[in-house]
């Protein structure tokens, strides 16, 4: 089968929807399909086409951006060449031009699914309720024009404005989670880089640094951590410096960090690859996923960490909090309450051995070529 995804960011942009998206068409590639990734080229530093992990991707050049998202003049151009070119057409969204490439596919009889994978809700202003305006509308222009709708989990469908309108055409499929295994020499020597025995326990979180991802109720929540584990740590994976749209957020935050920083209780480790990842999260006593509003619809990090037997503490958001529910690996915490976050932190922390799972279970459910089969047959299904 030849597949055509289309999102707006693909790698080395790291987020949770680009390592989805990354993940799955890498197990298409290794399940024998010709896998084709159409994205833009955001940084004019990278290639306009080049080979990935047997992935093509093509880029298209961006003139200009506006807030989070970019400006492609040719996009439309390129992608009906490559419509033509597939047997289906897989759209990741939020994404500005979904609709225009969806109705290629009605236009040129191949199926088009959506995976929806969050809510864009914006920094407040005008300007950007103005562009949250107008991706609502494409969204939903996409999913009038969709064959097919993807959803994570049913919980985050049935608190959507967007899902809950297309039911009849909406399927849950659990998203792809591998890492490679933890090596133990680098497990080891990320312990020494950090002073994890001496500074323990070790609280983790992994995330961009953006004001969706609540990283000011995990500051709010510390100093009563810090009270009963006065050597605790917070170990932070990801961008947290020029991240797009974020300057204010971070200029407000950061001051704070400092202070914990200076004592040794914050720790930024920037961007981590798969195998750093890898011997980070061995290293985490719990792993906190504080998350705000409906950008975020599932948390990919909670089930890596679990993979690692590392329990996980999420806010209560639709969605987010179904890795916990099923799984049972961790407690979940009101949203945005910094009380609610340091009593369920400190619960595990009190009791590791009581959230405990089934790591084998785990990994077997996420596996990214289980995930790529449930695509298939949905695939095949629409083709009929």
């Amino acid at each position: 089968m030849k597949i055509l995804t289309v999102l707006t960011y693909y790698r080395p942009h790291t987020s949770g929807l680009t390592i989805y998206a990354e993940r799955l068409a890498r197990a298409f590639a290794r399940r024998g399909h010709q896998v084709t990734v159409m994205t833009t080229q955001y940084d004019p530093s990278l290639p306009s086409e080049e080979a990935l992990e047997g992935v093509r991707v093509i880029r298209v050049p961006v003139i200009a951006r506006v807030s989070k998202g970019v400006l492609a003049p040719t996009f439309g151009l390129v992608a009906t060449r490559l419509v033509i070119e597939h047997d289906v057409v897989h759209l990741h969204l939020p994404q500005f031009d979904a609709p225009g490439v969806a109705f290629r596919g009605r236009l040129f009889g191949r199926p088009a699914v959506l995976t929806y994978h969050c809510d864009l809700l914006l920094p407040p202003g005008m300007f950007n309720r103005f562009v949250n305006l107008v991706v609502k509308f494409q969204n939903n222009m996409a999913g009038i024009l969709a064959n097919h709708i993807v959803t994570y989990t049913r919980d985050y469908a049935d608190h959507s404005s967007y899902l809950s309108r297309y039911a009849s055409k909406l399927t849950p499929i659990l998203p792809p989670v591998d890492l490679p295994a933890p090596a133990p020499q680098a497990v080891s020597a990320f312990a020494r880089d950090h002073r994890v025995e001496e500074r323990r326990p070790v609280i983790g979180m992994a995330a961009r640094f953006a004001a969706e991802k609540g990283v000011e109720v995990l500051l709010d929540a510390l100093p009563k951590i810090l009270e009963k584990y006065p050597k605790a740590q917070v170990l932070f994976a990801g961008a947290y410096q020029n991240v797009m749209g974020e300057q204010a957020y971070s200029d407000r935050l950061l001051p704070r960090i400092r202070e914990f920083a200076i004592h040794g209780h914050w720790t930024f480790l920037g961007n981590l690859d798969p195998v750093q990842m890898s011997a980070f999260y061995p290293n985490l006593d719990v792993l906190t996923v504080p998350s705000l509003n409906s950008t975020e619809a599932f948390g990919l990090v909670q089930i890596e960490a679990m993979m690692n037997g590392v329990p996980c503490v999420p806010s209560a958001l639709p969605g987010v909090r179904q890795p916990v529910a099923m799984h049972g690996m961790g407690r979940v915490s009101e949203v945005g309450n910094a009380e609610s976050l340091s009593q369920a932190i400190l619960e595990v922390l009190d009791q590791p051995q009581a959230y405990r799972g089934d790591i084998e279970t785990i990994r077997s459910l996420y596996d990214p070529e289980s995930i790529a089969q449930e695509y298939e047959k949905l695939f095949e299904s629409l083709r009929k």
